[in-house]
């Protein structure tokens, strides 16, 4: 009998351990992307420091659908989180049809990799990532290195048309290469955007691989800028590439992306791309955790609006070495 009152005991213990746990959603603008799950990776390492946190992960399932990630937010609102991590496709409909339901019911907000618009950045504490108007720079750093022509042509290719982070890289690589300015590249600065660029994909991949093949196919293609991973993400991209690789070690063809997956690393080291630049996921994540896990558990303000965090720049012959992933 004793020994029965001990086991309902720690029983009981346990279940109100289970009950107590705290959870913090980690949502991308995709959930089948080594990104995002590098970013839950982090949310995770820095829950095992802390027995009463844990990380979820979900998202659209394998395309920057606005819809889906609205109704994932507001279904996990709706059913109790403690936090959430998220990266936005659509400021506005995010905050309208998730995000206010979440201030409401007092769920910290913690924006990763991808920000709220400015006007809407009262719906969450602080924002974790690149600085995604100077990583845009930094793409067109790379890309006047391989400037052939007076007048060169660019091909920009993005993902969904109202992702922040995303059209901050736009304005970042058009900043650049125009001297100043934010407007499309005419000739007037030495660059000139083709005319069916940018390019959008809504993060299909098999979609942008396609557009890609489609520039590099010209008889004189433009330099490539993709300001995300879109056609390096896809398992067909090194087959598909492959005839193109004496083309770019010639420089003939010129592809620059951001990212620096394992799956981008390797065709890379093929020299199926001219270069990448990396981000860090997994450092976002782990930081994004802890600045919810200190204002859940003691209603501590992150001490800044944005963290940025660094990048880092892959070619062939320092792949082995230029990044981790996790």
């Amino acid at each position: 009998m004793k020994y029965t009152k001990l086991l309902i005991l720690v029983l009981t213990c346990v279940a109100c351990h289970v009950q107590a746990q705290l959870k913090i959603a980690v949502i991308g603008k995709t959930k089948n992307d080594s990104f995002y799950q590098q970013s839950f990776h982090g949310c995770q390492a820095f829950a095992k420091q802390h027995d009463d946190l844990s990380c979820i992960y979900d998202g659209a399932d394998d395309y920057q659908d606005v819809r889906t990630q609205v109704l994932i937010v507001k279904e996990l609102v709706d059913k109790g989180i403690d936090g959430l991590m998220i990266s936005t496709t659509d400021s506005a409909y995010l905050v309208e049809g998730a995000l206010q339901a979440a201030k409401q019911k007092g769920i910290p907000v913690v924006t990763f990799d991808s920000d709220l618009l400015p006007q809407h950045r009262a719906y969450r504490l602080a924002y974790v990532g690149t600085n995604n108007f100077d990583f845009g720079k930094a793409l067109a750093e790379v890309a006047k290195k391989y400037k052939k022509d007076a007048i060169q042509s660019i091909c920009i290719q993005s993902g969904h048309r109202t992702t922040p982070n995303l059209n901050e890289r736009i304005r970042g690589i058009r900043y650049a290469l125009s001297g100043g300015k934010s407007d499309k590249l005419t000739s007037t600065s030495g660059w000139q955007e083709h005319i069916r660029c940018p390019l959008y994909t809504m993060g299909r991949r098999d979609d942008a691989l396609s557009q890609l093949l489609n520039v590099i196919k010209q008889p004189k293609p433009p330099i490539f800028v993709a300001v995300a991973g879109f056609a390096q993400f896809s398992p067909r991209y090194i087959e598909m590439l492959m005839p193109f690789k004496a083309k770019i070690a010639d420089q003939t063809v010129t592809i620059i992306s951001a990212d620096t997956e394992n799956i981008q690393l390797q065709a890379l080291s093929q020299g199926l791309s001219t270069q990448n630049i990396g981000q860090k996921p997994y450092a976002m994540g782990q930081l994004s955790a802890q600045l919810l896990y200190e204002y859940i558990t003691q209603k501590q303000l992150p001490e800044k609006q944005n963290y940025f965090l660094d990048y880092h720049y892959c070619k062939a012959d320092n792949v082995q070495s230029c990044t981790q992933n996790h």
